[in-house]
């Protein structure tokens, strides 16, 4: 079987394993089309949802506490993305009504809100990558049993091409296993940085609506814009 299989062609050599590797590598085969499904689909919300947003932020941010207020709402406008759009509600809901408590706790809820779509999905990445390895370790322990039933049933008669032939193919199950859970954990690591990214600069931006300028000291002109600066690179480089 395993010179059969060398000495086909890769489509062939591809079935011949679904084939040997049985129901588990079927499983894992759909596991991996999943998974690459929703990592293309989040790295694509991801980047749409911070994609020129932080520039964006920090211009709307240098018009508000330039007092001018009505200019850095008409900036935020047109954006449909979570950090502009949060950013949008603060100013407006300050400009209305100050820096009450209320207000903080709905900003509070309305990020909550935009961080639970963008953690949509990551739950079911984070089962792929670790149930894989272990559909992987169920099919290894299945072929093992069939390889030493098939050894029992020959008797004195044992081949020894059979019982290495059942243990090639019973591991072939761990590393399909692997293959497919080891992409897909570095993939939702990455991921889930990205959110924790995002989640930092809300809570950064939110905050800086309301504290604006209470650090700067007077004859420094420049403290508070550099303060920013500093704060949005920290959130970068994180």
């Amino acid at each position: 079987m395993a010179a059969g299989i060398a000495s086909s062609s890769p489509t062939e050599r591809m079935i011949d394993l679904l084939q040997v590797g049985g129901p588990v590598v079927w499983i894992l085969c759909v596991f991996s089309v999943f998974a690459l499904t929703l990592i293309l689909l989040k790295f694509w919300q991801l980047n749409r949802a911070t994609l020129g947003a932080q520039q964006r932020v920090n211009k709307a941010l240098a018009l508000w506490h330039c007092g001018e207020k009505k200019a850095a709402l008409q900036h935020l406008e047109s954006s449909s993305q979570p950090l502009p759009v949060l950013l949008h509600a603060a100013m407006k809901g300050s400009g209305s009504h100050g820096d009450q408590p209320y207000l903080r706790e709905e900003l509070g809820r309305l990020a909550s809100i935009e961080m639970e779509s963008l953690r949509s999905f990551l739950r079911p990445l984070e089962v792929i990558g670790g149930l894989s390895p272990l559909l992987g370790l169920l099919g290894t322990v299945m072929g093992m049993i069939l390889a030493f039933q098939q050894m029992e049933m020959a008797g004195n008669q044992v081949d020894p091409s059979v019982l290495s032939g059942g243990i090639w193919q019973a591991l072939l199950t761990t590393a399909a296993g692997l293959i497919v859970a080891i992409p897909v954990v570095l993939a939702h690591s990455v991921l889930e940085r990205k959110t924790e990214r995002i989640a930092h600069a809300m809570e950064v931006t939110l905050t800086s609506v309301f504290t604006g300028h209470c650090l700067q000291i007077p004859g420094e002109n420049n403290l508070a814009q550099e303060t920013w600066q500093t704060t949005d690179g920290s959130v970068h480089a994180a």
